[in-house]
């Protein structure tokens, strides 16, 4: 952002996005002050039923999605080996993107079993998403605990657990030497593919703590002693899942589980990364410090995005992510009806922001490198997104 571009942002004027926002419009950062407006005005808006968590209808979108994840699996084993050699080197790629796609849905229903938005019961919900969890090599309980503090976090600069932005200060030295088009394709390729699994071995984006912390460790600094025990259970489907797949590999061939399975989950893995990066990561959102922050600001500070035909895909949880953070026990199907609904409250705290997703991506990878108070601003604990290395 130019220095005439802050100045403008720091007087509440819109900002043009160097890229273009959706339809080409400007960008408007959201407001900071404290929202005239309550949760509880907020939910209030909603109709009851947007509430209601049914068993018989959050089952028929496991079902559903399963469904397709067999048909994809039955091409990938009977269909494409019958193929010619020419048109199966074009199909495996067809199975790949259908299959990764489908299996984010699965993942996105056991992420609202986290929530317990799944159903009424926590214990079902728990079999649920431990069991879909578990299949795509999720720690279930180790990530619904971190993942619940993000949400009792988001914004802020201390506490928040995941794509946590830097001061300038905290910039690593090599940052500069990343600032380029090749750069960002390699630092974009990196996060797509080994953000994942780098969050939940290493903490990698994640807040500070203490000393090492991994999602897999039942001792470490993420958890209470009463999560400890779950933490096992968590690592304990992993491990049955991962000895599913070497009795596969051994029957099978490596490389006929790195087809069949590895590639679709690599694909899944960069699609939670990218929804998840592109959420919380804008232009126009805020992040605070412990002297600004409150959580109702905290959960305003993220957007929605328009990823056409895979908002239903994936249950529209990018369509839908403020209502989300402000409601996570609502189930998805109620969340589009209750998205429509909150805007007239929120106004100017709603974000969204339809730019094509390519553009979107590569935008925010340009525009947003870290964070820091407007210069002369008043708010020393609002912090927003600079590229100025």
């Amino acid at each position: 952002m130019t220095a005439k571009e802050q100045a403008a942002a720091t007087a509440g004027e819109d900002v043009p996005l160097r890229s273009g926002g959706g339809g080409g419009k400007p960008l408007h950062r959201s407001p900071t002050d404290t929202p005239s407006f309550t949760l509880g005005q907020i939910k209030r808006a909603i109709p009851p039923h947007c509430f209601e968590r049914s068993v018989l209808r959050s089952f028929s979108y496991v079902v559903h999605d399963l469904f397709f994840a067999s048909i994809f699996l039955y091409f990938a084993l009977a269909v494409i080996p019958a193929l010619p050699p020419s048109l199966a080197l074009a199909a495996w790629p067809l199975y790949w993107v259908l299959q990764g796609c489908v299996l984010t849905g699965v993942w996105v229903i056991a992420h609202e079993c986290g929530h317990h938005a799944f159903s009424d019961y926590s214990l079902l919900d728990d079999v649920v998403g431990l069991v879909l969890h578990s299949a795509l090599l999720v720690p279930y309980f180790s990530w619904k605990y971190s993942h619940r503090r993000h949400h009792s976090n988001t914004g802020n600069m201390q506490r928040d657990e995941v794509f946590v932005p830097k001061p300038r200060a905290a910039m690593r030295w090599y940052s500069t030497y990343l600032n380029n088009p090749p750069g960002r394709v390699l630092t974009l390729a990196v996060t797509l593919t080994l953000g994942w699994p780098l969050y939940l071995a290493f903490n990698v984006s994640g807040r500070a703590y203490p000393r090492f912390a991994c999602h897999y460790d039942p001792y470490g600094p993420i958890y209470s002693d009463r999560e400890r025990a779950q933490i096992f259970v968590s690592d304990a489907g992993l491990m049955a899942v991962s000895y599913a797949l070497y009795r596969a590999a051994a029957g099978y061939g490596f490389w006929w589980v790195v087809r069949v399975y590895g590639v679709p989950l690599l694909i899944v893995n960069g699609w939670l990364v990218l929804i998840t990066y592109l959420q919380h990561t804008h232009p126009s959102l805020p992040h605070y410090d412990s002297s600004e922050w409150d959580w109702l600001r905290g959960a305003l500070a993220t957007v929605d995005r328009d990823y056409g035909i895979l908002n239903k895909v994936f249950h529209n949880i990018t369509d839908t992510h403020v209502a989300h953070h402000l409601f996570s026990t609502m189930p998805h199907y109620h969340a589009m009806e209750a998205t429509r609904v909150i805007k007239p409250v929120l106004g100017e705290y709603y974000q969204y922001d339809g730019t094509p997703l390519l553009r979107a991506m590569w935008r925010e990878a340009r525009e947003c490198l870290f964070v820091e108070p407007d210069e002369g601003s008043t708010k020393k604990g609002v912090f927003w997104y600079r590229n100025d290395i």
